[in-house]
Formats: structure tokens, sequence, C-alpha cells
């Protein structure tokens, strides 16, 4: 096959066709097109040369070049597609390394095996070209609902047309036992889109939180306005959810917005879901109250919050607790889901109880250091004293307040606590001592005895020891592994250290033993100050 004038429009008129057909850019298909007589042309006149073809975009004819490059004498290494300065003298005046020296060949007969190699690489070259149209099209609609037409399904996976391009929905991102057939229609999430060496691939999904939270956009119009925000979303696929939702219009119920017109909108919802129960949750910043609401239909009678170990308490009347739970939990966990808190759900039962066991505990302390019979150290704890510290070191006004305490009966209180704890620190420094514990550590600041003995007991005896430690060692905190929170238990937890401040001990230790240089530390703490302030001010700007 020559490239002869009773052919050359035909190549543009092909490059259109296929651009057309495949949706790309026709000047995509002319540079394939361009490539592959080029390489046609090499296997006539030699793959050391460099051949060049140039297809004219309104005409159609291909004009094939040789191409030559100008370089250092002693830098020729292809004679065919390189020459010197000297011998470029023959065909330029004044020649410098770099120039290039083209010269039109004839263009080239392309037997059967040249074509067929042609059309290999102008193939690759538009489909290369497919997948970086259907890759950039869809990398925007990440997060977004697609509609689609059910192609086919290949062991559990079901493959989606969504029109210029093929989605897949896995078999665990389906909803339950969902089953389709070729041809039924589908409305799906697209949760991802990744660009790999087979092409684009979209990932979509049925049963992401996001889903519904798009969907209930499509359904109530407050929200797509922005007036009503969706602020968290909890999904168990195909038989229960929650969603959070808060209102920025004081005038307009976000829960009532939501479930519509005799609940026409959540309806919707639902039925797109397989029957999906949801229920719509008020929003609070309040962690407690978002809660309590969280868990609804279940009542609660109290909460308490641990906001360091992100843990909550709550407690339910004794007939409320299997509701609270739900069916095998489902209810509690998408309740933690919704709030980002783990859960503990007591009856009032076992709550009172707890505290019962608590109060007996305190009293037979407070009996047993201070030498006070039941019914004082019961008025003691009544009172809200929990340990022998509080006792010693408390404004004396604060005991006055008890029943028959008078200024000499506290006075004696604190003397016994004083003395009680002077008694227990010289024990537990004579046991630090012999465990090896070294006179740095004893004196550090910020460290009880009893602190000092519980870190000799983990195996640190040296202040560089104690410098070594990590916060978390000490204060302890919480891991996630497999999806599961574990607790990590801190040498000095017991005490009632926190993160923050075993942080400042470490680093304190770490400057005493010139380690840490304070004025590095000072600069970095205003470059993050300075950091911060900037951050706000552009959200500021933004708002």
């Amino acid at each position: 096959m020559a490239i002869t004038s009773a052919n050359q429009l035909e190549l543009l008129q092909t490059a259109e066709a296929v651009a057309r057909e495949k949706m790309i850019d026709p000047d995509l298909v002319v540079q394939a097109m361009e490539e592959s007589l080029a390489r046609a042309a090499k296997s006539r006149y030699g793959a050391e040369m460099d051949i060049r073809v140039s297809i004219d975009r309104k005409t159609g004819r291909a004009t094939f070049t040789r191409v030559r490059t100008v370089v250092e004498d002693d830098m020729v290494e292809n004679h065919l597609a390189e020459l010197t300065v000297a011998q470029a003298r023959d065909y330029l005046e004044n020649p410098e390394v770099g120039a290039e020296i083209i010269d039109e060949v004839p263009p080239v007969e392309m037997g059967r095996i040249a074509a067929q190699s042609a059309k290999q690489v102008i193939l690759q070259k538009v489909r290369e070209a497919e997948r970086d149209r259907q890759y950039e099209e869809f990398k925007d609609r990440a997060g977004t609902i697609i509609n689609g037409v059910v192609k086919r399904e290949e062991y559990g996976n079901v493959i989606v047309d969504v029109g210029r391009g093929e989605g897949i929905l896995r078999r665990n991102e389906k909803i339950g036992r969902e089953s389709y057939r070729p041809n039924d229609r589908i409305r799906c999430y697209i949760k991802d889109v990744r660009r790999e060496v087979r092409g684009p691939q979209i990932f979509l999904s049925r049963t992401d939180p996001q889903f519904m939270a798009e969907l209930f956009k499509m359904e109530v119009p407050e929200i797509y306005d922005g007036i009503i925000d969706i602020k968290a979303v909890a999904r168990d696929p195909g038989s229960r959810a929650k969603i959070a939702v808060i209102s920025y219009d004081g005038s307009i119920d976000p829960v009532g917005a939501c479930v519509g017109m005799r609940g026409s909108r959540v309806q919707a919802v639902v039925n797109e879901l397989q029957g999906e129960k949801i229920d719509i949750i008020p929003w609070n910043d309040d962690a407690p109250t978002f809660l309590v609401n969280a868990l609804q239909p279940a009542e609660v009678s109290k909460v308490v919050l641990d906001e360091e170990a992100e843990r909550i308490e709550v407690v339910v009347p004794d007939e409320q607790l299997s509701l609270a739970i739900g069916r095998r939990g489902q209810n509690v966990r998408l309740a933690s889901q919704l709030t980002g808190l783990d859960i503990d759900i007591l009856t009032e039962a076992e709550e009172s109880e707890r505290r019962q066991k608590e109060f007996a505990a305190r009293t037979s302390l407070f009996m047993e250091a201070l030498d006070l019979d039941e019914f004082f150290a019961q008025l003691l704890v009544s009172e809200g004293f929990t340990n022998l510290e509080e006792v010693a070191y408390v404004e004396v006004d604060e005991l006055l307040v008890i029943d028959g305490v008078d200024e000499d009966t506290a006075g004696e209180l604190q003397a016994r606590a004083r003395d009680y704890l002077e008694a227990a620190n010289k024990k537990a420094l004579e046991e630090a001592r012999e465990l090896g514990v070294e006179d740095s550590l004893v004196a550090f600041d910020g460290l009880t005895p009893q602190m000092v003995l519980a870190l000799a007991k983990d195996g640190v005896k040296t202040l560089e020891d104690f410098a070594t430690c990590a916060d978390w060692e000490l204060a302890g905190g919480w891991t996630t592994e497999n999806g599961e929170r574990k607790k990590d238990d801190g040498v000095l937890e017991p005490f009632d250290v926190s993160l923050e401040e075993a942080q400042n001990l470490v680093m304190t230790a770490r400057i005493m033993l010139g380690w840490v240089d304070p004025t590095e530390l000072e600069a970095e703490a205003e470059e993050e100050a300075a950091e911060e302030s900037s951050e706000d001010a552009t959200e500021e700007t933004e708002a």
C-alpha cells in the first residue's frame, strides 16, 4: 500500500470516523497514524534512522522526512541519525550543536506486515486516548450518584454500563441479597475512580453511607440548597440506618423536612434502599445530648462522657436495655458509628451496684487509713471525698460542712491523712530504691513516690529511661486494630496522669538531659501558632 493522492484524503476521513465513534479528539487519531507510518518507514529505510511523518490536517498529504541532529565531534553514536559540526557545513552555513537537518524522503510502499503493524499502533493509541477520556470524565464524579444499565453479572459482581464507560458493583457493595438481570436499570454511588493498566476502573457502591446521604440530597431541596446539612450517617445496609441532620434556618425543622409530607421524601429513599429503615436524628454539638438522640427509640437515664478515651457510658432503665442495644447490637453499633464514640450501656441496676461497690471501697479506705468508724467514713464519701490526698490537703472549710466536724476534728483528720500518706510515700521510696531507682528520677519534679515505684516495677529506673518513654506508655491510650479499638494501659494511668501531662513530663526530662533545645521548641510553637492564625484568617475570609 502506498500513500498516494488517491488515498490521502481517506486518512483524514478515517481519523474523523474513528474519533466520532470513540468520542476522542481527531488529532489524536492523526498523531497515531503519523507514528504508525513512521514505524513502517523505519522498517523500509532502517531502524537506526530518525524518520518522521507529518500528515497535513487539511489535504491529508503525508510527508516523510529524515532528521539528523548536529552533535559534538566525539559524541557521534549513530551515523545515520547524527552528524558532526564539520559534516553539517555541507547543509548549513553556521551549524550549531543541537540543530536539525531535515530531508524529505520518498513515501514507502507498505506491505501486508507493515500495514498490520501500523493498524496495531493506531488501535493502541486510540485505546489509550479513549481510556484517558473516560478517566478525565469520571474522576471528578466520584462521590456522586449515577444511573446505569446492568450489562452482566460475573461471580457475584455486577458490570454496569454508565454511558461512556463501565463500572463494577462488587458483591460486598450490594444491599443484602440483591440480584440483577441484564438491561435492569440501577442507581449507584461512584465510590472511587482509579487509573489502572487495563484502563480506568469505576468502582460503584450501594452500601456506602454516602449513597444514602446523596439520595436525601436528591429528595430534599433544603439539603441541596445548603439550608439543612447532613452531619453524619451510619448504615447497616438493607436493614437499618441513622442519619444526623442540622438546620441553619431556625424556622425549618430538619427532621420534618427530611421526612416530608406524610413521609413521602424518606419513603422514596427507603424504596431505593430495599426497605432499609431510617432513623432521622437532630444533630447536636453536645456529645451526650447527641448520643441520647442517636439511641432513639430507647430512653436514656444518664450519660457519662470520657473525652480523652473517646468513650461514653450510658445508663438506661432496666426494661429499655434490649431496645437500646437493638437486635444483635444493631442500635448501639449504629449510634457508635454516628457519634464516633465507643458506647458502654449499663442498666440502672448495674450502675447502682457499681456505685455501691465504689462507695464501700472508699469507706473501707477511710476506715483503715484514718482509723474511723464506718458511719464517719461514710459521711466523708457522701460529701464527695474519693481519696486521702483530698482529705489531707483540702481547705479546712470543706471539712467543716460535714455534720459533727469542728475545727479540731478537721485538723485531726488532716493530720492522720498526712501521716498515712507520708508513711506510704516513705515505704514506696524504699521499695523503689531496692529495685535500683536512681536519685535523678526520685528528685524529678512531677513524680510522686508511688509513681516512681510504679515506673521502677516497669523497668524505668533512671531519668534517661524516663526520657525515652512515649507519652502513651505513661498515660495510656487507644489503638485501632482491624476496625476495633483496643486499650493500651499506661504505667502512670492509675494516678490520673493525662496524655498532655505525660508529654510535658517527658519533654521536661529531655530538656534537663540536654537532648532537646528549649529555644527550638519555642520557635516551633511560634510557627505552629502562626500557621493556625493564618488558617483561621483564611477560613474567615472564605466564610
